[in-house]
């Protein structure tokens, strides 16, 4: 499949999505429309266990929207909520691989994504009340939910811009990596996470996903149906038969 702002490559079960509009890699109606493709190939593909998502060149990982595509504002609006919220609840696990400055959409398309790790010498933020807008790809949702809301509301109204280390001791991302270590050290995150058994790993998104948008009682249904599937297929006999043989197992999705 051919892109004209996005890369999408796949190594072994992982696959990896880098906005190719550098240096700041700003994402327009074109891009959104891109990365939607590569999300239905990404999730098609039985192969793909992981997504990463990351940006190409070393200045941005995503400016977010770009100013410069006005003429489809009112449609790149209503997509980059569809798009980044499809992001959020996708059934496989997204890893954002913050590579440089996570601005904006930039940081809701991180936040939307299941893991976050971010390069030491970056910055990252909701910046957009400085331009007297609002986030409005999930923003004002996402960051609530991770951080809380009175910290989520200080770094919006005030636009701030958190380094790497400040993102991770409030728990904006999960994990900083030193300059020249992030996609080795993301490329091993999602090779472990490969290494899960993928039918479990959708469920429990699924599980989680529901619990948090629809409340307890739907994600508990959630959570039944997840016991269910998974309970009868070839990687729970696989699961219990290394553990008894003391041995790693070899999951396969079936």
């Amino acid at each position: 499949m051919e892109f004209q702002n996005i890369l999408f490559t796949k190594q072994g079960h992982i696959g990896i999505l880098t906005l190719n509009r550098p240096p700041a890699n700003s994402v327009n109606l074109a891009t959104l429309l891109d990365i939607e493709k590569a999300l239905d190939e990404a999730e098609q593909d039985k192969e793909v266990r992981v997504l990463i998502v990351t940006g190409a060149g070393e200045k941005g990982f995503s400016a977010g929207f770009d100013v410069s595509d006005a003429a489809n504002g009112d449609k790149t609006g209503p997509k980059g909520q569809e798009v980044w919220t499809r992001i959020d609840r996708f059934p496989k696990p997204v890893i954002a691989a913050i590579n440089g400055y996570a601005f904006g959409g930039g940081c809701e398309l991180a936040m939307a994504s299941t893991f976050r790790v971010m390069q030491e010498n970056v910055k990252i933020g909701l910046t957009e009340l400085n331009l007297g807008i609002i986030p409005g790809w999930g923003g004002t949702q996402r960051m609530p939910r991770i951080l809380g809301k009175s910290k989520a509301l200080d770094l919006i109204l005030f636009s701030k811009r958190l380094s790497a280390q400040e993102a991770l001791e409030i728990g904006l991302v999960d994990k900083v990596s030193k300059v020249g270590e992030l996609m080795k050290e993301v490329m091993e995150m999602a090779e472990a996470l490969a290494a899960r058994p993928p039918l479990a790993v959708k469920a429990v998104l699924n599980a989680v996903n529901t619990g948090i948008e629809k409340g307890l009682d739907e994600g508990i249904k959630e959570e039944l149906k997840g016991t269910f599937l998974v309970a009868r297929s070839k990687d729970a006999i696989e699961g219990f038969t290394a553990f008894m043989e003391k041995r790693k197992p070899n999951f396969t999705g079936e």
